[in-house]
């Protein structure tokens, strides 16, 4: 018998597409701004496993391609997903994917969940960064590697690495209370 998706597993990949779409929205001022976009893909990975959260993520994508304004600053569309930070926003996709292979591999053990994360958010910033090469290349001329880390990594590493320790917490106090 074919297993389908029960209305309360799509509600919370609903409730989770909305809330990366408001953390998208929250902008941390800073020399480069931050948002919170990273630590909801990997909250809602963390609460609703690595499969539900990747539904989550493809539905943001899509609304956002769409012209639903969720992307960081009320961005929406093609066009922003074709731009020089799309790449970064597409790797999402990447993220979940990661965290649903360790969780399928090692489980949903605190460990598993910050290795997923870290290798996840790995893959985001190879896939977005070598987009934003070439997109940047193409508008400006080439960009070393170098220079393109310098711009669109090594900023975010560390505040990403707060929202992976933020994602666990919330993630641990909130997971019992989830019926899936």
């Amino acid at each position: 018998m074919k297993k389908t998706m029960n209305i309360r597993k799509m509600t919370y990949v609903a409730l989770f597409t909305v809330v990366i779409a408001v953390c998208s929205w929250i902008t941390i001022p800073a020399a480069v701004p931050f948002t919170l976009q990273t630590f909801a893909v990997f909250a809602a990975c963390a609460l609703l496993g690595g499969k539900l959260g990747l539904y989550a993520v493809c539905l943001y994508i899509l609304l956002g391609a769409v012209g639903v304004p969720v992307f960081s600053g009320f961005g929406a569309g093609l066009g922003t997903l074709l731009g020089p930070t799309g790449g970064y926003i597409l790797g999402f996709v990447f993220t979940a994917l990661a965290m649903w292979g360790v969780e399928a591999k090692f489980g949903r053990k605190p460990a598993a969940l910050v290795a997923g994360m870290a290798a996840g958010l790995i893959l985001c910033y190879a896939f977005g960064t070598a987009w934003f090469m070439v997109v940047y290349a193409r508008a400006n001329g080439a960009i070393g590697l170098g220079a393109a880390l310098s711009m669109c990594v090594i900023p975010f590493i560390l505040p990403d690495c707060v929202k992976i320790a933020l994602a666990m917490l919330v993630a641990a106090r909130l997971r019992p209370h989830l019926k899936l």
